[in-house]
């Protein structure tokens, strides 16, 4: 686990700004405390921190060929490098390492671009081709290792994080507007665009070849997780082939020269990954994030698979004061990035690192097979869709939606406005209503009058709707589709990778393995949500192995109790992040929106702590990112 950085010039750059890259290199440092390296060649320079894992001794980068003409730096771990060293050096290649990272130098010798087909494992990296004169990047299939480029007409820069490009002279950071809707809209920033207008994301399961003499090349995909059911096995054979998979992924997610060790947050998937991996050791270290309020805590649950599979046990209570990290949190994922449980995720991190360097995670158990409430609860309203003429749909039903009123303050048996407007729809729009965080028309009016102008036809659903589309007709493997593609790695990894990786801690999740998850994606949905309950397959593995409490109770996820601490704790910091005339935030949004709403929430006449969390740190992000002006010149909206 590592952190890369590079540049590619064109011959009209006179020549490689060396303290440049070495403020690129120096901005990811917490992602490679251990080593660091710089390669440079004419008009090539790549530069790496390193996190040492595996070979501790030899696995420094960058790492070339014989000759020197291949040159990689590398990002994550490679599962079954063992494998492909033997098969390597069978066809005559000498490895003067036992990293995984040399692997890639030897397999791009051999299979060049398609050399991403053989890796079993998390990865971004880029590789030099002295000869041919090109740089190649490429991005793990499922978008657990992040990578950002930027090119204009004589440079092309890439790196782990956006903060190293952003550290090379003369990047603008001028915000993209469209990707800001997306952002209120979802909570993070999907797909291939990032907050900054010039930067772009390579999508997970792609590569990027890029000629150095025109600095030209568009991305190729080279995996999508495909959903062919099997209806030929039995529950008893699904059950066994998913155990098989479900425990050599474990082990093979353990191979480290470092202690190992797992997050348990007492959920069902990391007690399974937790549980698969203590009895495969004989020995692990857990570690667990609660909170006081009992409504959000699951150490109970933690504390009962410890104890059932013998772990060394590790945990700690988060308080509110947590949300002080809020700068860490802007700093550490370059964009706004609004799912509250990444606060969490920062405090667990930090105290596994104390013990450990590398930890497994529950990760992707939930897309892999149907854990998510909302699965069935959409899967219902899919049936009822399929009762109902679509002319009834679109116009009575339609109807009643738009003059239904958004009335959280109701019991919620009359919160109809959601289910009124899903009924309305196509599936994969239905699909696209559930899952956006921020809807419009409320996502426009938070919005500045001037992003609005520029918005054009951005449409934030259409992402949905597209990845939805893959799930070939099956509403839930639509809906499993859409949530690998953008939330699983914009969402969830994106959380728990910048969470690990700045504090030096690598984070491992089994359950979206991409052999695994191919194994998913063959069973037929009807043994992932059955009479309406989740995960259903995955559970009867679970039966008698696992405590029946974390089996079979309802899903609790890992959030913090943002409505209530943004009528507390968090007050005076929404205030200052938001509401303050010189705010950056002010640039970006309708402040006199967002006080409205704001005075809403206070009040208990509606609960959008999401929405306003996701403000303040927007908030927060504008004034850490845009120049932010000094805090003693700020002065309140009035909210009360």
């Amino acid at each position: 686990m590592c952190g890369i950085a590079g540049i590619l010039s064109s011959p009209s750059l006179p020549r490689i700004d060396s303290r440049a890259l070495q403020r690129m290199a120096a901005a990811i440092v917490h992602r490679g405390p251990d080593a660091d390296g710089i390669w440079t060649g004419e008009g090539i320079a790549l530069a790496h921190r390193r996190l040492s894992i595996i070979d501790l001794e030899g696995g420094d980068q960058p790492i070339g060929n014989e000759d020197g003409s291949i040159q990689v730096v590398f990002n994550g771990e490679i599962y079954n490098y063992r494998e492909l060293i033997a098969d390597l050096e069978a066809k005559g290649h000498r490895f003067r390492t036992r990293s995984d990272t040399e692997v890639l130098v030897h397999l791009y010798e051999e299979l060049g671009d398609n050399l991403v087909d053989r890796l079993r494992g998390m990865f971004a990296f880029a590789i030099w081709d002295g000869r041919r004169r090109r740089l190649l990047l490429a991005r793990d299939r499922v978008g657990l290792k992040p990578l950002y480029y930027y090119r204009d007409h004589d440079k092309f820069l890439f790196a782990s994080e956006i903060k190293p490009l952003l550290a090379w002279p003369g990047i603008e950071r001028s915000v993209d507007v469209e990707a800001l809707e997306d952002y209120l809209a979802f909570g993070a920033v999907p797909g291939e665009r990032s907050i900054f207008r010039g930067i772009r994301k390579l999508m997970p399961g792609h590569v990027l070849s890029v000629a150095q003499d025109r600095l030209v090349g568009e991305p190729r995909r080279y995996w999508q997780l495909r959903f062919e059911p099997d209806e030929s096995l039995s529950v008893g054979e699904w059950v066994d082939a998913i155990r098989e998979k479900f425990r050599e992924t474990v082990a093979a997610h353990q191979i480290a020269d470092v202690p190992v060790g797992a997050f348990l947050s007492g959920g069902l998937d990391s007690s399974a990954v937790a549980a698969a991996a203590a009895e495969s050791t004989g020995q692990l270290q857990t570690f667990s994030i609660g909170f006081a309020d009992e409504r959000f805590s699951e150490l109970p649950f933690a504390r009962q698979v410890a104890r059932q599979f013998g772990t060394r046990h590790v945990e700690e209570i988060v308080t509110p004061q947590a949300a002080e990290s809020l700068e860490d949190l802007v700093t550490y994922y370059d964009e706004p990035f609004a799912d509250p449980s990444a606060l969490p995720t920062m405090s667990v991190a930090k105290l596994a690192r104390q013990h450990v360097k590398v930890v497994l995670t529950g990760d992707g158990g939930d897309e892999a097979f149907g854990g998510y409430s909302r699965y069935a609860h959409d899967l219902k309203e899919a049936g009822l869709r399929r009762l109902l003429p679509r002319a009834v749909r679109r116009t009575l039903l339609g109807s009643m939606a738009r003059a239904w009123p958004q009335a959280e303050w109701l019991p919620r048996g009359l919160r109809l406005k959601t289910a009124l407007t899903n009924l309305s729809l196509d599936d994969s729009s239905a699909y696209a209503n559930t899952i956006t965080m921020c809807r419009s028309p409320l996502r426009r009016s938070l919005l500045h009058p001037d992003v609005r102008s520029h918005l054009n036809g951005n449409y934030p659903s259409q992402r949905i709707s597209a990845a939805f589309a893959s799930g070939g007709g099956d509403p839930l493997a639509g809906m499993i589709a859409a949530d690998v593609s953008l939330l699983l790695p914009d969402d969830f990894l994106t959380k728990v990778d910048r969470a690990t990786m700045a504090v030096g801690l690598e984070a491992r999740p089994p359950l979206v393995d991409h052999e695994l998850l191919e194994l998913s994606a063959r069973i037929p949905s009807r043994l992932k949500v059955r009479g309406g309950e989740t995960k259903w397959i995955f559970k009867q593995l679970c039966d008698g192995w696992l405590p029946n409490e974390v089996v079979h109770r309802r899903k609790q996820g890992f959030d913090i109790p943002v409505d209530d601490w943004l009528r507390g704790p968090l007050r005076n910091s929404f205030e200052a992040n938001v509401l303050a005339p010189s705010a950056k935030a002010g640039e970006l949004i309708d402040q006199a929106a967002a006080a409205k709403l704001y005075r809403k929430h206070l009040s208990g006449r509606s609960r959008s702590g999401n929405i306003l969390w996701s403000l303040m740190v927007l908030g927060a992000w504008a004034d850490r990112y845009l120049r932010p002006v000094p805090a003693a010149q700020c002065k309140l909206v009035e909210v009360s």
